[in-house]
């Protein structure tokens, strides 16, 4: 598969995955130009209520919630086997990878096309291969995972002001 082509210009590089290979990160940023673009508003490394931490989070302005799991190599996604503990956290859930990827397995039963979307992105934007189908939260879920992601999107602010405050944590 060809590099997707960006109509955005490059932009600093994601701190969100410092520590993971590059690629992850590029995919990464890619997936955050495409949701910003259709007024989705991402944050990466996501912990969840049930210990689990997803690659990325976003939200729109309906409230849905939309999970993201990055995946760089066949060996990663073939060996993770926890993803579908994301699937009570979110409306819609998304495999990402970067461009050149085998697509195959995602049609398999394992990663369950019926209820996953896909991605594929590169460091300057990323593309829709398969749409993610809705799965709508419940209320109560909705209202605590909600104020969970403001919380933490705030938190994170936060610390961009002032380092020292989340020393103390």
């Amino acid at each position: 598969m060809a590099t997707i082509p960006s109509p955005l210009a490059p932009s600093p590089e994601l701190e969100c995955f410092a520590d993971a290979p590059l690629v992850a990160q590029d995919v990464a940023r890619g997936v955050t130009r495409l949701f910003f673009r259709q007024d989705l508003f991402a944050m990466c490394e996501v912990p969840l209520p049930n210990g689990r931490r997803a690659d990325m989070m976003a939200i729109c302005g309906k409230g849905m919630l939309t999970i993201v799991e990055i995946k760089v190599s066949r060996a990663d996604l073939m060996g993770d086997h926890k993803w579908p503990d994301y699937l009570d956290f979110c409306d819609r859930f998304f495999w990402a990878v970067p461009a050149g990827f085998s697509l195959d397995p995602f049609e398999g039963e394992n990663f369950k096309p019926d209820c996953c979307g896909l991605i594929v992105a590169d460091k300057y934007d990323a593309a829709i291969v398969r749409e993610a189908p809705v799965r709508k939260l419940s209320g109560a879920r909705r209202k605590a995972e909600t104020l969970r992601f403001a919380r933490r999107a705030a938190r994170r602010l936060t610390g961009e002001v002032d380092s020292d405050l989340l020393a103390f944590d």
